[in-house]
């Protein structure tokens, strides 16, 4: 066979398909040894036709960047063992940036490569033993060896195997199927293989012949998701749960499928970045296909180190399609979306929880982040329920339970069953609370505290002074000798929480006239509390045009007791409420002090027809 000068059989063209019979193996897959032994193994066989094609690195968008690299380290890849790693270790392999030149320098063993290499003259072949970052099946290869020249590996094959995450398969284990044969590499150059997918797998063997070096090697395929199990939210975007970035606007500095990883990264190099705009009303997007249909809830947008380049605002939309969308000549910019995020400040290195609306008993398939105009996002969480986890009875079927209620007469004989609305209680940071308030506290590190904060040294250099983070207001009229003071509220822990973490939302009130700030005080000796709460409720929502709560506003937040709040003059808000325990708070405000309602409006909240309840999840 001839072979042109990069040492690849000429046979195999650029996007040839090459196929191989292999009648020297037999394969043989006994009982898998997953958890619940759901895998059935499959008989020995003999005389495999395997097929594999090269795919010339232009085309790799076509053909793999739909895949997940399930071997990269960013989602949990390791190398479990390895033949030999003299010259590099192997821990190269999954490492996510490309590798680096490090021509000219020496280490005690020899020239210094940023890959894997082993010794010389082996007498049969050195191997790679990497457990998947998570289950999967396989069909794409990148062997890569940038930099290796004259030391390169000259032929890779590679093995599949599933097995529980916790052992470590040896090399010559029998379960190990060969899903690449041996095939020709080339010094320094990335070689792209597609395969047949495989069955879900989560270890792979890299054989090299005889020895040599390798730089990178990425598997790609699709996740194995997990769901849970039951009706409970979970990240339906992200990638172990099946999520897919399927379109960027642009990914410059940073790659999109970055957003959906697990963690929260090391530094700027793993979210997603944009390149700086230069016209005026630019945006940059990304679209993110969900792991399964569900019904959302909240978004979690992450800009974890990014600090002088975070994104002004965002806007999250989403949509439903059975079919993949249409997105890449148009970024889905024709599309009927949702907007369920209306444009949202954001700010430096922190966590945004932001709450959903127009989500309500409707089922999407597909988010839209849209950030103006451009910045980077660390990682972008989108929570809900998977939507065959969530079964809504009907009459019919409560019916049906009971023969002794006719159905044509239910309706008419069984109250009805008020509508519930849940509402999830998120962590408070200032720019989610903006809309309603505002948020004290302080910032260990100055460069996160919120864009415009003034922030100075004070008490000869042993304190920063955050400046003005609220002002007082007050609007009462002048004849009502109203006036501002600080008081002390003793808070005792909230006691009306379900076995299952909710509590009812009952009364709401509004102070017309002032804004009031409340603070968080400590544990103390003789009249202060000996052990006190460190979080405690806030819930809000806007007046509607009936001069009642708009409900559909409603918002409810947990604040550490680093946190102070602000509400504005007439937002509606819960009685301030504590968990766990009891804690005092200092509220300033300003007031007449005679009970009226120009103080302080109260209302019970009509439960009758719709209730509304707080989910605590695990604050409780």
């Amino acid at each position: 066979m001839s072979r042109s000068r990069t040492g690849i059989p000429a046979s195999y063209n650029k996007g040839s398909c090459a196929t191989l019979a292999v009648s020297s193996y037999t394969y043989q897959r006994l009982e898998l040894l997953d958890p619940n032994h759901t895998l059935s193994s499959k008989p020995i066989k003999s005389n495999i036709i395997m097929s594999f094609e090269r795919v010339p690195i232009e085309q790799f968008k076509e053909h793999l960047s739909p895949a997940t690299e399930l071997s990269s380290v960013a989602i949990g890849g390791r190398v479990v063992e390895v033949s030999d790693e003299f010259f590099a270790e192997a821990f190269h392999l999954l490492l996510v940036e490309p590798a680096p030149s490090m021509k000219g320098q020496f280490g005690p063993n020899g020239a210094l490569f940023d890959g894997w290499e082993t010794r010389r003259h082996n007498p049969g072949h050195d191997w790679c033993i990497i457990q998947l970052g998570t289950p999967g099946h396989v069909y794409g290869f990148d062997i890569d060896t940038s930099h290796f020249s004259g030391n390169e590996a000259p032929e890779a094959s590679v093995e599949v195997l599933y097995g529980a995450p916790e052992e470590n398969p040896r090399v010559d284990d029998k379960r190990w199927s060969e899903v690449l044969p041996k095939t020709s590499l080339g010094p320094s150059s990335r070689h792209l293989f597609k395969i047949p997918p495989t069955d879900n797998v989560n270890f792979v063997k890299l054989n090299i012949y005889p020895d040599g070096g390798v730089a990178r090697f990425r598997v790609y395929g699709d996740v194995a998701p997990v769901h849970a199990t039951d009706a409970t939210p979970f990240d339906l975007a992200h990638v172990f749960a099946g999520g897919r970035v399927v379109y960027v606007s642009d990914q410059h500095f940073g790659v999109g499928s970055n957003l959906i990883l697990p963690g929260r990264g090391k530094d700027m190099g793993d979210g997603w970045e944009t390149k700086r705009s230069r016209t005026k009303g630019h945006k940059d997007w990304v679209i993110v296909k969900l792991g399964a249909p569900g019904y959302l809830e909240q978004v979690e947008i992450d800009t974890a180190h990014f600090k002088g380049n975070f994104p002004e605002s965002c806007e999250v939309e989403a949509i439903y399609s059975e079919d993949d969308l249409d997105v890449q000549t148009q970024g889905g910019e024709n599309l009927q979306w949702t907007v369920v995020l209306p444009r949202t400040k954001l700010g430096p290195h922190r966590q945004h929880y932001l709450q959903l609306e127009n989500v309500e008993n409707t089922v999407f398939t597909h988010v839209k982040m849209t950030i103006y105009p451009d910045g980077g996002v660390k990682r972008i969480r989108v929570i809900g329920l998977k939507a065959d986890s969530v079964v809504a009875p009907s009459l019919d079927a409560v019916a049906a339970e009971d023969a002794s209620i006719p159905l044509s007469i239910f309706p008419s004989t069984v109250p009805p069953t008020p509508q519930v609305t849940t509402i999830p209680v998120l962590p408070l940071t200032p720019e989610a609370f903006s809309p309603f308030g505002q948020v004290i506290q302080g910032y260990s590190d100055l460069t996160a505290a919120p864009k415009g904060t003034k922030i100075t040294p004070a008490n000869a250099g042993t304190a920063n002074k955050f400046h003005k983070l609220t002002l007082l207001s007050s609007s009462y009229p002048s004849s009502s000798n109203a006036t501002a003071g600080i008081s002390v509220y003793r808070c005792q822990p909230l006691a009306n929480i379900s076995p299952d973490g909710f509590s009812p939302l009952t009364v709401l009130e509004r102070h017309p006239y002032t804004n009031q700030a409340f603070v968080p005080m400590g544990k103390g000796g003789a009249e202060g509390l000996k052990e006190t709460s460190d979080r405690y409720l806030v819930v809000v929502a806007h007046n509607g045009a009936d001069d009642k709560p708009d409900l559909k506003t409603l918002r409810a937040f947990w604040a550490s007791t680093a946190q102070g709040i602000v509400y504005n003059a007439g937002l509606w808000h819960q009685p301030m409420t504590v968990l766990g325990k009891a804690l005092d708070l200092a509220c300033v405000e300003t007031q007449i002090g005679d009970g009226s309602a120009a103080d302080c409006e109260i209302l019970e909240l009509d439960t009758s027809k719709h209730v509304y309840k707080l989910r605590l999840g695990g604050l409780v």
